[in-house]
């Protein structure tokens, strides 16, 4: 046997990132992402469309808190293994958290392979930046900006905690006060040995530059981590390696357990009143 990755041949390392194989079928839950963002954005008063660049997929969806302003802002970055899905698909947590008092912005990015990680990265910091300096004209507050991603949303979410980024946006370097990373890929070694490298084409240099684990926080952000208990042994370490590195810069971390959940359907959980994950990321977020 001639191990690629850790302990992993190369069936096994592909076996680890095949997040769709821990589900029967992927089909009725990403159903369900469209769906419920449909029916939040015909319930709720939205911007939709909202360019932050110069490209089509350059684009948010806003959503005003319910109550009076400026209020924190949740913005979340969806996942699709950095080649699908739209903003489209990803408001459907913006009812409950619109009503707690958040505004609730969803991040659209160009996909790979027709634009490179760098570029998605880059776009989604470009995103973040365009909040900063428009939150007040939605009733946000541009000192209580709270990113979140599932699975490569969570790569990218993390990507916005990387320091010195904000320089070259002009927006301050203390921009995001916290984050939600939800079953995120943290080390990228691993995925250029293996399948979704057929579409990202990492280089060596790319995982040094685009691995977040190498490139932490140099501030106190609070973070909220979970995965499902169902993903597979490298999803969950790459999670618990993150929240490690993240304790021992004095990141206050809370990891939130979210029993009978799977690697789609646990940002499901931002959605749902009673869930431990709302309240938690409510609680991140400064509402009591």
């Amino acid at each position: 046997m001639s191990l690629v990755y850790r302990y992993y041949d190369q069936a096994e390392l592909e076996r680890q990132l095949n997040a769709r194989a821990t589900v029967p079928d992927i089909t009725p839950i990403l159903a369900r992402y469209t769906s419920e963002s449909a029916r939040v954005r015909a319930r709720l008063p939205c911007r939709l469309a909202v360019s932050y660049g110069a490209t089509e997929p350059e684009r948010l969806d806003i959503f005003p808190a319910a109550t009076s302003g400026p209020s924190p802002i949740f913005v979340f970055i969806h996942g699709g293994y950095w080649r699908l899905l739209d903003s489209a698909d990803s408001c459907f947590m913006a009812e409950h958290l619109t009503q707690a008092g958040a505004c609730v912005v969803a991040v659209n990015y160009a996909l790979a392979p027709i634009v490179t990680l760098a570029e998605i990265t880059r776009q989604c910091r470009a995103a973040v930046a365009w909040v900063h300096a428009h939150a007040r004209q939605f009733g946000g507050d541009p000192a209580r900006i709270h990113v979140c991603g599932s699975s490569a949303g969570g790569h990218l979410a993390a990507m916005m905690l990387v320091p010195g980024w904000e320089a070259g946006f002009g927006v301050p370097n203390n921009l995001v006060a916290g984050a939600t990373l939800l079953s995120g890929l943290y080390d990228l070694e691993p995925v250029r040995l293996g399948h979704p490298n057929e579409w990202l084409k990492l280089s060596t240099a790319d995982v040094a530059t685009f691995s977040p684990l190498l490139h932490m926080p140099e501030r106190a952000v609070r973070l909220v981590v979970s995965y499902a208990p169902s993903e597979t042994d490298e999803f969950k370490r790459q999670s618990e390696t993150y929240m490690a590195a993240a304790v021992a810069r004095g990141c206050p971390v809370r990891f939130v357990a979210m029993p009978g959940t799977n690697h789609y359907d646990l940002v499901f959980g931002l959605a749902q009143r009673e869930s431990p994950l709302a309240k938690v990321v409510l609680e991140t977020m400064g509402f009591t």
